[in-house]
């Protein structure tokens, strides 16, 4: 019986991790889970609420009325919020300029990270996010930290909600963008940062194949070792 593997993808925003992590699960078999997707169902339902991304203490209190969950159906991810099915409302340019905020709340995080590691048991997974490899799971057994220039990451974001018939300002998207880098790397809990022991990727000038088969090959390689110890 083969045993469990978690392979953390993690990145800043535009980096390819979403795309990259969905078609490595796929080669592989595994589970997904995209905490991004965790973090954005949150900030939809504060938003729905009326609560400002900067009450905490708002924030806080109403955690136990949510629950979200991730389905794959036909190679696409599937987010629902209350067992409301919310994958295109959380990528709107509204819950995107709130993420960030939610996502710097320390007990925001602890109950993300709660949730993703109740979700992996007994499975092998691919997670991505922004400090998978160095928080949630610092035991992952295969940890990619993926990096891309900040034009190439703007221009898949744009992309990105174009497809999914958002209107989109590629400016307004580079300046999100830098302003989404510093506040990850700037806050005090949980920063986005690679861990020591990851594979750094430069996604630039690579297309999305080629960075999965980077992917895939080592995970079969750490497969392989495992099975040969």
């Amino acid at each position: 019986m083969r045993e469990e593997l978690i392979i953390a993808i993690d990145g800043p925003a535009g980096s390819g991790k979403s795309t990259v992590a969905k078609l490595v699960a796929e080669r592989l078999g595994f589970s997904y889970l995209d905490s991004g997707a965790i973090y954005r169902a949150l900030t939809l339902y504060f938003l729905r609420q009326g609560i400002a991304p900067e009450d905490a203490r708002a924030l806080e209190s109403t955690l136990a009325n949510i629950t979200i969950r991730q389905e794959s159906r036909a190679g696409k991810l599937r987010v629902y919020l209350n067992d409301e099915d919310v994958t295109r409302e959380i990528r709107s340019p509204e819950v995107t300029a709130g993420v960030s905020g939610v996502a710097s709340i320390p007990r925001i995080r602890e109950w993300v990270n709660e949730h993703l590691r109740g979700q992996v048991r007994g499975r092998s997974v691919v997670v991505e996010g922004r400090d998978i490899g160095s928080v949630v799971f610092p035991d992952a057994q295969l940890k990619i930290f993926m990096e891309a220039s900040l034009e190439a990451r703007s221009l898949r974001r744009f992309r990105e909600l174009q497809q999914s018939g958002h209107r989109a300002d590629r400016e307004e998207i580079r300046k999100d963008i830098e302003r989404r880098d510093r506040r990850d790397a700037e806050r005090a809990h949980a920063p986005l940062k690679k861990a020591k022991d990851a594979v750094t990727l430069n996604t630039t000038d690579l297309t999305v194949e080629q960075v999965v088969d980077i992917v895939v090959n080592k995970a079969r390689e750490v497969l392989d070792l495992r099975t040969i110890a």
